[in-house]
């Protein structure tokens, strides 16, 4: 063979080697600064879309650089590993732009992914409901005709970056007028509509990206804000789901690279007896666990974005799923490894490794949790009866 499978290509290297350089400029004291005077990390957002990095999975004939979701996945990852984890990678380009690129008309493409790929036009994404959680069957926001029009209501909790953001994809339903049943859709919502209200959760999370509760009432739409076929909702939702998964493991591996790269070099200069801690089995094989365990997510993370970018949608599933789950485990491990090795300067902002635990453990909650995957692994492909 002349090419190795399990590598990655000249071109993807090159990629990840210049967003670590831009993203190295920024560093985790920019991004923690931001998070903790409530800034943004705007400039840092803009320059990713002006070199072309935000939107390399949108097709070139609408501002992108027409790259799959590895491409996509790569930047999110070495956003991460430089210290600036950008949740918004996640939902943007990876959820709104794919869904869109896939299922929106010509017009809806042209009026929103230049500004997706670029970073002028930021979209959130709103499916997590109060009382329907992990469980998007149970999604009460709906939406009703009204003439040429829709009118949307219902509430939304935990979206990310609706301050940042010119619109938001809203998971809905409608009501299906032969069965009187409700089916999901997608609409694009922009955030200054009358009736379309949010407000920041206080989070624990060292994030300048907040977390918001929305509330929606009575908020009209043209029927152009409809994204896709009314019919064909669920395949359209699920289809940016996994894009979802493999972008939150990418943020995952990528937040674990930076804990074990702090831990890492820290063991090698701290000397507490007369040798650095890092020549201490008891702090060097913990790190040297956490090097296997993010590069064997990493590789499932790359072979899930090479299914889905082969369209193997189911296969993608899979793989997906498992990759955000050993990603999570992955980061958990080497952000408290991390604050071990640091001791008790591990639990000072001056390290800020004890932020890394809180940002690590939302990757086993979000999107979706640990449990729903053990599920979907358990069901899928162990073919064990369905538990829920």
């Amino acid at each position: 063979m002349s090419e190795i499978a399990f590598t990655e290509s000249d071109e993807r290297r090159e990629l990840r080697k210049q967003v670590a350089r831009l993203a190295s400029k920024y560093g985790r004291e920019y991004f923690t600064e931001q998070a903790r005077s409530g800034g943004k990390t705007t400039d840092l957002w803009l320059e990713i879309g002006k070199n072309g990095y935000l939107g390399i999975n949108i097709p070139e004939e609408y501002g992108g650089a027409g790259g799959g979701i590895g491409d996509i996945a790569a930047v999110c990852e070495e956003l991460a590993a430089q210290g600036c984890p950008l949740l918004m990678m996640v939902v943007s380009p990876a959820i709104c732009g794919t869904v869109i690129g896939r299922f929106g008309t010509e017009e809806q493409k042209r009026r929103w992914l230049p500004g997706i790929a670029d970073g002028t036009g930021t979209m959130a994404f709103a499916i997590t409901e109060p009382d329907a959680g992990t469980n998007s069957h149970n999604i009460t926001t709906t939406a009703r005709r009204d003439g040429d029009e829709w009118v949307l209501n219902g509430r939304k909790i935990y979206i990310s970056g609706v301050d940042e953001a010119d619109n938001v994809l809203v998971v809905a339903r409608t009501e299906d007028a032969k069965t009187g049943k409700l089916k999901p859709c997608l609409f694009v919502v922009p955030t200054d509509a009358a009736g379309f209200e949010f407000y920041p959760i206080p989070m624990e999370i060292v994030s300048p990206e907040l977390q918001f509760q929305v509330f929606i009432d009575d908020v009209r739409l043209p029927a152009d804000a409809l994204v896709g076929d009314e019919d064909a909702g669920l395949v359209q939702l699920f289809a940016g789901l996994n894009p979802e998964r493999i972008m939150a493991a990418s943020f995952s591996t990528g937040l674990a690279r930076f804990a074990l790269g702090e831990a890492t070099a820290y063991a090698k200069e701290r000397t507490v007896f007369k040798d650095p801690i890092g020549a201490h089995q008891g702090i060097a094989h913990p790190l040297a666990q956490s090097h296997i365990e993010i590069e064997m997510a990493r590789l499932m993370t790359q072979k899930a974005a090479a299914l889905l970018d082969a369209g193997d949608d189911m296969g993608a599933g899979e793989a997906a799923n498992m990759a955000k789950y050993a990603a999570a485990e992955a980061a958990c491990d080497a952000a408290d490894r991390a604050v071990q090795t640091h001791g008790g300067n591990g639990i000072t902002q001056e390290y800020g490794m004890a932020g890394l635990l809180v940002a690590a453990r939302a990757g086993r909650i979000a999107p979706v949790s640990r449990e729903m995957i053990l599920n979907f692994v358990a069901m899928h492909s162990l073919g064990l009866p369905k538990s829920y």
